[in-house]
């Protein structure tokens, strides 16, 4: 694998990219990159077409960057694409260990890494609250799509009062 340093003017984002990226997960992407510059580069084709990392390409041009590291993969478009969808999904389905991010968060030299001070208490929270039982393996899920971050959490104190077990999803 070579990383290449290109000019972004060259790249074009993926017409075929199913992932969004919203104003809070653009910020939160901006803020890595200028804390911590480029630490992986985006995966294009030969065409200059990004397949993996478009959000990453959105958040350096709002940053003004004019050269962003890159990796040509020669997979076919389809696999690309397929790539590009298990590459976000497997990140979907990682889950944090609760006690350990409290307790890495809780360190003041780590800083702002994009977790809201209320998701903090959560996670905090929600660690403190597991049940020593076994959940059930059969579960029932709904998505409910909020217009704003203060509609989920009003629906999830409601729900969390009403016995329910929720979890906030960012989309």
């Amino acid at each position: 694998m070579t990383i290449e340093t290109i000019p972004i003017s060259s790249l074009s984002e993926d017409p075929s990219n199913a992932r969004k990226h919203p104003t809070r997960n653009l910020e939160q992407i901006k803020s890595s990159l200028r804390r911590f510059g480029q630490q992986k580069p985006i995966v294009v084709d030969a065409t200059n077409t990004v397949r993996a990392g478009n959000g990453t390409l959105a958040a350096a041009r709002a940053l003004g960057w004019t050269t962003i590291q890159i990796v040509r993969s020669e997979l076919p478009r389809t696999e690309l694409t397929a790539y590009a969808i298990a590459d976000n999904r497997s990140a979907e389905l990682a889950e944090w260990d609760a006690d350990v991010l409290a307790a890495t968060l809780a360190d003041a030299e780590i800083g702002d890494v994009g977790f809201l001070d209320a998701e903090i208490a959560k996670l905090t929270k929600d660690a403190a609250d597991e049940p020593s039982v076994p959940m059930p393996e059969e579960q029932w899920m709904v998505l409910v799509a909020c217009e704003s971050e203060a509609q989920q959490a009003e629906l999830l104190e409601r729900f969390a009062a009403e016995g329910l077990t929720c979890k906030a999803l960012m989309g």
